[in-house]
C-alpha cells in the first residue's frame, strides 16, 4: 500500500514538474535563420507598425503574416496584406528559402521594381504582389519558379513587354497581369504552356497585335483580354472543341464574322462588346447555357435567334449595333 502511494506521489510530482516546464515546441520553434532573415525586412520596410509583432524576444512563427512549416518550424508564407507600409520589397525575402506562399498586396506606398532576389526561391507555389506601386518590367525570372500554381502581379504600374517565357511553367493554373501599362503582343508561346492551361487575365493594359494563331488550342476555363487594343480575327481561339466557361474580349479592335464562330457548349459568360465584329448571331447560342452576354457596340447584322437565354439579356446586351434585330430588340422589319 505504501508503495502505491509513493508510486502515485512520485508521479503527481514529475506530471507537475511537465506542466510547468516550457514546452520546446512552442517556446523554440523558431528558425534562427529565418528570424534574423524575418527582422532584417522588417528594418529594410521601416519598422512598419504593421509588423509589430515581430519582436525578437520572441518565436518568430508566432508573428503577425508568418506562417511556419508544421514539422521543420521554417518559415513557408509571407503575406503582408493592406496596411500603412512603405519602400520597397527588400532583396532579404530571397533568403527566405522555403518559401511556398509570397503576398505583397493592397499596399499603395510599395515602390520599386520587383526584386530579382525572389528568383532564389525554388519553393515558391503562390506569389501575389498586387494592389501597390511596384513598375518596371515583368520579371523573366518567374519562368524559373516551376513550382508556381498561382501568378498575381494586377493592380501595379508594369511597363513593357510580356516575357514569353512564362508559358515554361508547368503547374502554373492562373496568370494575372491585369491592371497594369504592358504594351507589345500576347506572346505566342502562350497558346502553348508546358503544362495545364492556365486561366488568363491581361484586362486593362495597352496590349496590341492580333491573338496568336497558337491560341487555336489554348483552353482556359477563364480568359480576360478586354481594354486593350487587339485586333484580328478572334475565332481563332472560340471553337466548339474548347472547356472555356467564361470569356471577355471586350474593348478591343477585333473584326471578324460572328455568324462563322461555333462556341464552347461549356460558355456561361460572354463579353464581345466593343469592337468591330460583324455577321449576325449565330443559331447554335440558343443551346447555350448562357449567365451573361454582351455583344452591343459591333456591326452585327440580322435577327437574334429565338430561343436558350438569348431573350433573357436586356436591350443593353444587343444595343448599338448596325442592324441587329428582334427581342429584346425592336422587331426586324
Amino acid at each position: 500500500m505504501e508503495i502505491s502511494k509513493l508510486f502515485l506521489l512520485s508521479s503527481s510530482l514529475l506530471l507537475l514538474l511537465l506542466a510547468t516546464r516550457p514546452c520546446p515546441s512552442l517556446s523554440e520553434r523558431c528558425n534562427p535563420k529565418d528570424k534574423k532573415v524575418l527582422l532584417q525586412i522588417k528594418k529594410d520596410l521601416n519598422n512598419p507598425y504593421l509588423l509589430a509583432s515581430w519582436d525578437p524576444k520572441t518565436a518568430c512563427c508566432g508573428w503577425y503574416c508568418v506562417e511556419c512549416d508544421e514539422i521543420t518550424h521554417r518559415i513557408n508564407s509571407l503575406t503582408i496584406f493592406s496596411g500603412e507600409l512603405s519602400g520597397q520589397i527588400p532583396d532579404a525575402v530571397g533568403d527566405l528559402q522555403f518559401l511556398e506562399t509570397l503576398i505583397f498586396r493592397k499596399l499603395s506606398n510599395l515602390t520599386g521594381q520587383i526584386p530579382g532576389a525572389i528568383s532564389k526561391l525554388k519553393h515558391l507555389k503562390m506569389v501575389r504582389l498586387s494592389w501597390t506601386n511596384l513598375s518596371g518590367p515583368v520579371p523573366a525570372f518567374f519562368s524559373e519558379l516551376k513550382n508556381l500554381t498561382y501568378l498575381d502581379l494586377s493592380f501595379n504600374n508594369l511597363t513593357g513587354h510580356i516575357p514569353g517565357s512564362l508559358s515554361l511553367l508547368p503547374n502554373l493554373g492562373a496568370l494575372h497581369l491585369d491592371r497594369n501599362h504592358l504594351t507589345g503582343p500576347i506572346p505566342d508561346s502562350f497558346g502553348k504552356f508546358a503544362g495545364s492551361t492556365p486561366d488568363l487575365y491581361l484586362s486593362h493594359n495597352q496590349l496590341s497585335g492580333k491573338i496568336p494563331y497558337s491560341f487555336r488550342g489554348y483552353d482556359p476555363t477563364v480568359i480576360d483580354l478586354s481594354r486593350n487594343k487587339l485586333e484580328g480575327d478572334l475565332s481563332i481561339f472560340l471553337n466548339s472543341n474548347k472547356s472555356t466557361q467564361v470569356a471577355d474580349f471586350s474593348r478591343n479592335l477585333f473584326q471578324f464574322d460572328l455568324s462563322r464562330v461555333e462556341f464552347p457548349k461549356s460558355l456561361r459568360s460572354l463579353d464581345l462588346s466593343h469592337n468591330k465584329i460583324a455577321g449576325g448571331l449565330p443559331e447554335m447560342m440558343t443551346s447555350l447555357d448562357l449567365q451573361f452576354l454582351n455583344v452591343s457596340y459591333n456591326r452585327l447584322c440580322g435577327k437574334i435567334p429565338v430561343g436558350g437565354q438569348l431573350q433573357s439579356f436586356t436591350y443593353d446586351s444587343y444595343f448599338h449595333n448596325r442592324c441587329l434585330c428582334g427581342a429584346p430588340l425592336p422587331r426586324c422589319k
